[in-house]
């Protein structure tokens, strides 16, 4: 147990209270630009990103990474707003929470395991590219000290981890943010600032109920997109949760993360907060600088309202290009660079599961459709390799009236017209032999098609035997079977 917490929470105190200080000012300016998206005050989601980085600090399945108000699902809330206001979000929340508690009960993170690599790879350069996207405001229609500030920026970014000693101990990107706002403070540069972004709150978050009657029609009106919020949000979490595992090389436990992320958004509901769930951005931030345990995620929240409550003055002077900077560096260091070297080594099927993942995210925002589109292609590839797999070849005896079949391989929906079509009906046979002891049967249209094999030998007149099936392939042949049960036999021929 005492070995566990101190693994977890204080076996990197220095670089965690860093990493944790950085991605608190990176949350900053996200969490006000999501909350105008979803059509709320900014101090909305500020007060999500607080309490569900320090909630899922305690809670959450995977040390390390970073969880707050994000973009996927400020997009989900915007109808709910617009058509019914604060008031049914903070409803909304509270029954995402809920409904994530429940996947994390029912083990539905196991399911991760269902999810392909070339899926993640293209769920990560998708978000690559969003992020960066989500940049280009700030670097449109803006005057030369943006350009030249977010250069500076990545170049502190990137050359200060060689400067001797101190460069090691101390994160670029914090480096980043601090010089270049006292720059801007010096030089009294005309330059958008943190400050700009909206109003930021003065007080901490208190316990607040929604105002909402507690009937059917509240919960018609909220499941919806609570259900959308629910899924979006654990398919983030834990596809984030799988990206920082590679990154850091240790595991994480997606089932309680599930939960984790319920019980974080119930608390930000009860807060006045919104839905939020894994961050991919600032999880990437918190573990480029160093950030491994919960301790940096705990830091990250709580140093959050200490910026907001009593360094406010100084944070709304925090020059913009200098946050583009970091994110910018985040997007780069997100995208998986091995993916586009390796277009020409791997399948093509893996290539275009990996394109099509990253073409549907960025086309829709929508990272459950893109994952969703990534994970059916994957699943009909699959199919169509493992039905390649099967293979059926035949032998006769001596005197021409016996034909023994052998089946090898998977036979399933995918291979089960393929397993109709290597016998040969027309052939005049007294008996026909079906050994199946190196196949295996998979669904019902598996069972049918060998149904309709054996019915329709016996109709030219041939006898049938069915030999070697396992333990597994006759369970499901003896209860869908019909070729063994003369009623039902009949049946079927008399329907021909």
């Amino acid at each position: 147990m005492f070995k566990t917490i101190q693994n977890q929470w204080f076996s990197n105190i220095r670089g965690d209270l860093l990493a944790g200080i950085v991605v608190a000012l990176a949350l900053i300016p996200e969490a006000i630009a999501f909350s105008i998206i979803a059509g709320v005050d900014p101090k909305i989601g500020l007060y999500a990103s607080f309490c569900i980085a320090v909630i899922i600090a305690f809670t959450g399945g995977r040390p390390g990474m970073i969880s707050a108000a994000t973009g996927a699902m400020a997009l989900l809330m915007v109808t709910l707003v617009r058509d019914h206001g604060l008031e049914y979000l903070l409803a909304a929340t509270l029954l995402t929470g809920v409904l994530q508690i429940g996947a994390g009960y029912l083990k539905l993170g196991s399911l991760m395991r269902f999810v392909s690599r070339s899926v993640v790879t293209g769920f990560v350069n998708a978000l690559a590219i969003l992020i960066f996207m989500a940049q280009l405001p700030e670097l449109t229609n803006v005057t030369w000290h943006v350009y030249a500030m977010t250069a500076a920026g990545l170049g502190i970014i990137y050359l200060f981890p060689y400067v001797p000693v101190i460069g090691k101990m101390l994160p670029s990107p914090l480096v980043c943010i601090i010089s270049l706002t006292i720059v801007a403070i010096f030089w009294n540069i005309d330059i958008r600032t943190v400050g700009d972004m909206g109003q930021l709150p003065d007080t901490l978050p208190i316990f607040l109920w929604p105002d909402v009657p507690l009937n059917l029609e509240t919960l018609a009106i909220i499941f919806p997109y609570s259900a959308g919020l629910a899924v979006v949000g654990l398919l983030e979490s834990l596809m984030t949760a799988t990206i920082v595992d590679d990154l850091t090389d240790t595991p994480s436990d997606k089932n309680r993360e599930c939960k984790g992320q319920g019980i974080a958004n119930i608390g930000a509901g009860l807060m006045g907060g919104m839905a939020g769930c894994a961050m991919i951005g600032q999880s990437v931030i918190n573990v480029k600088s160093g950030g491994r345990t919960r301790l940096s995620t705990l830091t990250a929240g709580i140093f959050l309202m200490v910026l907001i409550l009593v360094l406010d003055e100084w944070l709304k002077q925090i020059p913009m290009a200098a946050l583009v900077a970091v994110m910018i560096m985040v997007s780069i260091g997100t995208f998986s660079w091995d993916s586009i070297r390796n277009l020409k080594k791997h399948p093509l099927s893996t290539n275009i599961v990996m394109v099509t993942t990253v073409v549907v995210v960025v086309a829709t925002h929508n990272l459950a459709i893109g994952v969703g589109v990534g994970v059916l292609l994957a699943a009909m590839f699959f199919a169509n390799k493992i039905g390649h797999f099967m293979s059926v070849t035949s032998t006769i005896d001596e005197s021409g009236s016996e034909r023994r079949y052998q089946v090898i391989g998977q036979v399933f929906f995918s291979s089960a017209d393929k397993f109709i079509d290597s016998f040969d009906f027309k052939e005049a046979l007294d008996k026909v032999i079906i050994d199946l002891t190196k196949a295996h049967f998979w669904d019902i249209t598996a069972v049918g098609a060998l149904d309709k094999v054996v019915l329709k030998f016996r109709r030219e007149g041939a006898e049938v035997e069915v030999q070697g099936l396992n333990e597994a392939s006759a369970t499901i042949v003896d209860r869908f079977g019909v070729h063994d049960k003369p009623d039902a036999a009949e049946r079927i021929m008399g329907g021909h």
